[in-house]
């Protein structure tokens, strides 16, 4: 594929990404995730054996169980600060 053929693709279709140039990247903000730390939780054994089977990467569908009871549960005083504090 040339160049020209990749410029046109882009031009043609309205969900292509831009062609990431030296000004996008000057002005690009890196974000870095938030860090995760290993605790010790003391769970009930349904609980646990219930996530497992619904496949690899329980412990990740467990914290995203969390996030979203969190979430749906904050205060907005305590979610506007959140969002300033990032």
């Amino acid at each position: 594929m040339t160049d020209e053929d990749i410029d046109r693709q882009i031009r043609e279709n309205p969900d292509a990404a831009p062609i990431l140039t030296r000004e996008w990247f000057e002005k690009a903000l890196v974000h870095s995730p938030s860090g995760k730390f290993a605790i010790s939780l003391r769970l009930d054994n349904d609980v646990i054996n219930w996530f497992k089977l619904q496949g690899p990467r329980y412990q990740t569908r467990m914290n995203a169980v969390l996030r979203s009871y969190m979430l749906a549960h904050r205060t907005p005083t305590r979610a506007k600060a959140a969002k300033k504090r990032k």
